[in-house]
């Protein structure tokens, strides 16, 4: 029944080749274990119990909540099919309950960290310098994507507003604000940048071709290795600082969605999280009975 069921996959369902793989990872490790520890070579009469069992066996070889819960996702992918197909007739995968897992919060860059990033002696006064700066500041100054940055135009930008527009996913526009100091960055940028007749992208490469994902990921990557340890050194992350240092400053929750262009408020809640981790701390340090 397992061979029918990846057949559905690649056929009706066209899954793709990783997510078929993953299917027949999860269905082979059960279905040994089932012969292994009840002499069952059929998954599909494989009782609830069996299933619960298999879980608790999962979770004792120490194995992650999360890649658990994908295990039982394909269980529960794999019996609701039989079910369809009335090869069954109940489904045993009801009495199993996704596991907790530990939310990961997002990673983000102290303060003091981001003001020796940008002393005056990181980066250099050449054009190559000042753009690096201007890619640097306006990651961490707007909070905007990666491919938002890639795709920013000359006349998005709005220098005596202090305003550049932004067209993020699925092209929803917004208008975010800057600093005096961005502004005047990105005027001196604009005197450097040499004017190409092919091309309004704002950020150019040293040949005057338009910047490329790769190319603004090193170049975080290079000047964030000289100020944090954090492992991850992405774009994204300078995304994360801009949120948290806001959050840390007072910002308002729905003051910082719309400014990160979120569709909810959901996506933005997340950064709370490191605010209160930081309530903690300073509670732990200040307070008599902490």
């Amino acid at each position: 029944m397992i061979t029918l069921f990846i057949d559905f996959l690649k056929f009706e369902k066209r899954a793709s080749v990783h997510t078929i793989k993953s299917y027949q990872t999860d269905l082979d490790q059960f279905q040994k274990y089932l012969l292994f520890q009840y002499e069952l070579d059929k998954p599909q009469e494989a009782k609830a119990p069996m299933l619960r069992s298999w879980v608790v066996s999962l979770m004792e070889e120490g194995m992650n909540p999360s890649s658990i819960n994908r295990k039982i996702a394909s269980l529960r992918t794999f019996f609701g099919f039989l079910k369809r197909k009335n090869a069954i007739s109940q489904d045993p995968t009801k009495i199993l309950s996704a596991l907790k897992t530990r939310k990961k919060l997002p990673a983000f860059v102290e303060e003091k960290s981001m003001e020796m990033l940008f002393q005056p002696d990181t980066f250099t006064e050449d054009f190559e310098g000042v753009r690096d700066r201007t890619i640097m500041e306006l990651l961490y100054g707007s909070g905007i994507r990666l491919a938002e940055l890639v795709s920013l135009e000359i006349n998005d930008l709005n220098l005596p507003a202090r305003t550049i527009r932004v067209f993020g996913k699925r092209s929803k526009e917004r208008v975010v604000p800057i600093s005096t100091s961005l502004a005047n960055l990105l005027f001196q940028y604009l005197t450097l940048r040499a004017p190409e007749e092919d091309t309004n992208v704002l950020i150019l490469t040293n040949s005057g071709k338009a910047v490329y994902p790769v190319f603004v990921q090193r170049t975080v990557g290079k000047y964030l290795s000289a100020v944090t340890t954090l492992s991850q050194k992405s774009p994204h992350v300078l995304r994360h600082t801009y949120a948290t240092h806001l959050l840390n400053r007072g910002a308002d929750l729905n003051a910082i969605k719309e400014l990160l262009g979120h569709a909810n408020l959901a996506a933005t809640q997340i950064y709370t999280h490191n605010s209160i981790e930081k309530l903690k701390k300073t509670h732990q340090q200040a307070h008599p009975k902490a």
